[in-house]
């Protein structure tokens, strides 16, 4: 009986803290003022004339295996 009464607290106590890990942290709140900042920051960066040009590899020369010394 003692066994079957720890095991449902223990149940109880890990049901009780799984639902505190869906409650929202107090940054996740919208801010107007970032919103608009963030908006105003992506418009500046597609009205900018992008004028670069994708990046080539450079190429890397292959390595020269190790020869092997004679004893």
């Amino acid at each position: 009986m003692r066994r079957c009464l720890m095991i449902g607290l223990a149940l109880a106590a890990l049901c009780g803290t799984s639902t505190l890990a869906y409650a929202r942290p107090p940054t996740v709140v919208s801010s107007p003022g970032y919103d608009r900042r963030l908006q105003e920051s992506r418009s500046q960066l597609g009205n900018s004339p992008t004028t670069t040009e994708p990046t080539r590899a450079p190429v890397v020369k292959p390595k020269r295996g190790k020869k092997k010394q004679p004893n």
